[in-house]
């Protein structure tokens, strides 16, 4: 009694956990499955996931690209690409107890949360993309993009669609400072270009002052989500960037001044013609400098 979707979903973590598990394991993993499909009591769920990690390992799935490509053909933006063996089995198990009732599986899903450890957390959060009436996880999400602890912020963030189709401006921005704050990388958000808007710019550029009047390092990442709706102000900190900043962050800087159509943008790249033929010529990008600022620690 699933929706297409979360058969389809189930289908395909059942096709990965199969190529990469001994058969007995495997056939332990489809006849949970089965005993889930229904109406499954709260302790056989309880127990599938829990065994999950005992019975099929944590190994890493290690998606090929067509694999991925089926995730997102299935759930666009699904991207499992980091995602554990047993984080798809206890998201598998999950789905397989939905019984078209959204506000009792809603009601079963908050209940693992609370009572969940890191690990199980992680796969949870994850899952938020897969779950029907995915509209009553708004609270359960943004309470996740709160954590101060990297990994579980992360399920969360990166790599997931959740916050980009679900997240009020209000929380989006949020969200990206907070990935700042605890020295989370940028890229890896799903949707943070087409997302990006003027208050989202000037809390980044508080927050630079308030990095720079504390001689603190800024990540070269922030950058991105100011040149788009760069005004004066932010037009003299990315000016102030290009002028005292190191090879990296003179490289956002300038892709970041790409971004904005105006004079002064344009002025500030002619100062720097290196800089700006390799931004327009697409040889700097944001995902390269992200990696970078990620490899040096900012």
């Amino acid at each position: 009694m699933m929706t297409d979707a979360s058969q389809e979903a189930i289908s395909l973590m059942r096709s990965w956990i199969a190529l990469r598990v001994p058969h007995e394991v495997n056939a332990w993993f489809g006849a949970e499955l089965e005993k889930l499909r229904g109406k499954p009591s709260d302790r056989d769920l309880y127990l599938a996931i829990g065994y999950a990690p005992r019975r099929l390992g944590k190994g890493d799935l290690n998606l090929a690209a067509d694999d991925l490509a089926a995730a997102n053909a299935v759930r666009p933006g699904w991207n499992p690409s980091d995602w554990s063996i047993d984080q798809a089995a206890r998201l598998a198990f999950i789905l397989a107890s939905f019984d078209h009732d959204a506000q009792r599986f809603r009601a079963r899903v908050e209940q693992l949360f609370r009572t969940a450890d890191i690990g199980e957390l992680i796969a949870f959060y994850r899952g938020l993309p897969l779950y029907p009436a995915a509209q009553l996880y708004v609270g359960r999400a943004r309470e996740g993009a709160r954590s101060g602890m990297q990994p579980l912020f992360e399920a969360v963030a990166h790599r997931n669609p959740y916050p980009r189709e679900q997240f009020d401006e209000n929380a989006w921005n949020h969200m990206v400072l907070k990935a700042l704050f605890i020295g989370s990388r940028l890229d890896p958000i799903q949707g943070l270009d087409a997302r990006a808007n003027p208050t989202l710019t000037r809390m980044l550029c508080d927050y630079a002052h308030e990095r720079w009047a504390a001689d603190r390092p800024v990540s070269p990442e922030l950058w991105r989500c100011v040149g788009p709706f760069a005004d004066a102000a932010a037009l003299a900190d990315l000016e102030r960037v290009m002028q005292t900043g190191g090879a990296l962050e003179r490289q956002a800087a300038a892709l970041a001044l790409t971004a904005v159509d105006s004079a002064e943008a344009t002025a500030l790249l002619m100062n720097a013609p290196e800089m700006a033929n390799g931004a327009g010529a697409g040889k700097l990008s944001w995902s390269a400098v992200s990696l970078a600022a990620h490899e040096r620690g900012t």
